[in-house]
């Protein structure tokens, strides 16, 4: 319902910082929820910016209790739609790019209405990209951990797996809620296949080649910058109240703070939790990060350069990390290491790293297959022709001449790993072994100026 109209726009119609606005959607990705939620409670809570605004401007005369229980439920999918809709976006842009343009000037020449087209041509045929995005934003939703938890809805599978952690050996329920997660993500994933098999989706020509963009009339302006700005907004909001909550000293029945200070990002520095929990993310990161680019760059070369048989299932393999939820793998790993000396009880930095490397595996395999795609392998065979080994070859050839891809793969890796939710919340289960984001968790439920300092924390982490 919402990118849809988004993407028809940016594919149909050109207009003054379309550029900009289309990167501006996509800002979401890198801004996590899990830190957002926090913004959202300072904006909706019962004496929050939004009521007292509303209050003083004589709009309501008593508060509105926004984030009620049975009002948390929608706050948790608004902001799990505000961080998802950039993937949804990417997908429907690039089918709608796919489409031969053809098929919707024929139809315009029986000249019925432009939603008709849409709703009847564009629409069918971009449904592959549509379940790609879904299944996408589907399994990521229905396997967050942080933004239901610090909105405060508890009544979630992830919720109720993170409070079983403690007791898996006397709690058989964690496990079986783990194995409903895995089959309804995998039901989902074959249901969008199938749901797709009955159509036929093929055309002769390729949209983007072709596909006719026209300037936007005065009346559809009307609609495309309240439509853009809007969705940005609202997109970015529960991240600017984070940010300004950071820099508020005194802030009680004032819709935004009487004063501001630097104070609470002195206590980020001050204060030990904060300190460990940068620390050992950047630690963690780095490490699996330094792991991804060992492995990612010897799948990669391996796949690309056809070393062993069946080398296409090692490509299919690597990127099945996608498919498990964070929260599973990391229950997974409690369950299977507890008792031993990977126990997460007693030190989680070895699982940590491992499975932040494990997730973010794939992301450096496809860095690092595409420079080598786009490397001639002729290169590799001069330098060998002259007696140079192979390790040769990639030291001094091949990985000077795919780095940008690798820094790209490595940033990539290091930045989604700074603000791991599940595993870091699951398996650190020791203050001196919490990361950023279970050190942010820890200070936001602290009394007093523990909101502030966390958001302060979150707003470093960002």
């Amino acid at each position: 319902i919402l990118t849809f109209p988004l993407a028809l726009t940016t594919h149909k119609l050109s207009f003054k910082g379309k550029s900009i606005l289309s990167a501006l959607l996509l800002v979401p990705m890198i801004m996590p929820p899990f830190v957002g939620a926090i913004g959202v409670q300072r904006l909706f809570s019962r004496f929050g910016s939004i009521n007292l605004f509303l209050m003083n401007n004589h709009i309501i005369s008593a508060p509105i209790d926004w984030l009620s229980e049975g009002n948390k439920f929608w706050a948790v999918i608004i902001l799990e739609v505000l961080h998802l809709y950039p993937i949804m976006f990417l997908n429907l842009t690039a089918a709608l790019a796919n489409i031969d343009p053809s098929l919707e000037e024929i139809a315009s020449t029986l000249t019925p209405k432009r939603f008709r087209i849409a709703k009847d041509i564009s629409w069918p045929l971009i449904r592959p990209g549509f379940f790609a995005g879904a299944t996408i934003v589907f399994i990521w939703a229905l396997t967050d951990l942080g933004t239901p938890l610090l909105v405060g809805f508890h009544e979630c599978i992830p919720v109720r797996i993170f409070h079983m952690v403690t007791d898996i050996h006397e709690n058989p329920l964690g496990y079986a809620l783990v194995f409903l997660v895995m089959f309804i993500a995998c039901t989902f994933f074959l249901m969008s296949k199938l749901s797709l098999k009955a159509g036929r989706y093929q055309m002769l020509a390729r949209g983007h080649v072709t596909s006719p963009v026209r300037p936007a009339s005065s009346k559809e302006l009307f609609y495309v910058y309240p439509l853009f700005i809007g969705v940005i907004s609202l997109a970015i909001l529960p991240h600017l109240s984070v940010l300004v909550t950071s820099f508020a000293d005194r802030w009680f029945l004032t819709p935004l703070p009487s004063s501001y200070t630097f104070a609470h990002y002195a206590m980020v520095f001050k204060q030990e939790l904060s300190t460990i929990g940068l620390k050992n993310s950047f630690m963690l990161s780095s490490m699996s990060t330094l792991l991804d680019l060992v492995l990612g760059f010897g799948v990669a070369y391996i796949i690309t350069r056809k070393l062993i048989p069946l080398a296409s299932w090692l490509d299919t393999l690597v990127m099945l990390p996608l498919a498990v939820p964070g929260i599973v793998l990391a229950f997974g790993y409690v369950i299977t290491y507890t008792g031993t000396f990977l126990d997460p009880m007693h030190n989680p930095i070895p699982l940590l790293i491992i499975a932040y490397a494990i997730r973010r595996l794939p992301y450096m395999v496809r860095s690092a297959s595409a420079g080598l795609q786009q490397m001639s392998i002729h290169l590799e065979e001069a330098a060998s022709s002259f007696g140079a080994s192979r390790f040769e070859i990639l030291r001094k050839i091949t990985f000077p001449l795919i780095l940008a891809n690798l820094i790209g793969g490595a940033l990539l890796c290091f930045s989604y790993a700074m603000l791991d939710v599940s595993d870091s919340l699951i398996l650190a289960m020791v203050d001196q072994y919490y990361p950023l984001t279970k050190a942010i968790y820890a200070l936001y439920l602290e009394q007093g100026s523990g909101e502030y300092v966390a958001s302060s924390l979150g707003v470093i982490g960002m």
